[in-house]
């Protein structure tokens, strides 16, 4: 042999899926991931996986208008999975990264608990400007 062995590692398996701009997104979206996640064999846990997804994809419908569909990417990583929903809205998601002081949700209301349990449930989680739009994501360790 003549020179170096170059060793290319492969690309990590994926899925990316578009989903419709509707509620009926939420557990098209729970399925997937944990079809998702068993058939490219992650050790992540699969029942975290599908709540924070589908806080995610939730997230995304209601805070995202007109029609446009949503996009869900879930891509095995080495040391575990990481979980992207794209949507329309530039803005970025309330309070995912950065909680601050006056973030606790109010008890008494139905909403305002999801960005927490993302940020709770996760090894890391974030959002990135994409040019229709936006990501959001986080990432579980294999269990």
């Amino acid at each position: 042999m003549n020179g170096p062995a170059l060793h290319e590692p492969p690309a990590p398996a994926s899925w990316r899926v578009a989903l419709p701009h509707t509620a009926a997104a939420v557990p098209i979206a729970r399925a997937l991931v944990r079809t998702a996640l068993t058939e490219i064999e992650s050790r992540a846990d699969s029942d975290t996986a599908e709540l924070l997804t589908a806080e995610l994809v939730a997230n995304a419908v209601e805070h995202t208008s007109g029609q446009t569909p949503i996009e869900l990417v879930i891509e095995l990583l080495p040391t575990g999975c990481q979980v992207e929903v794209h949507d329309s809205n530039p803005l970025p998601p309330g309070n995912l990264s950065d909680p601050g002081p006056m973030c606790e949700p109010d008890p008494w209301q139905e909403h305002g608990r999801g960005l927490l349990l993302i940020r709770t449930l996760s090894s890391s989680c974030g959002h990135r400007p994409t040019d229709s739009g936006k990501a959001v994501w986080f990432t579980l360790p294999a269990a």
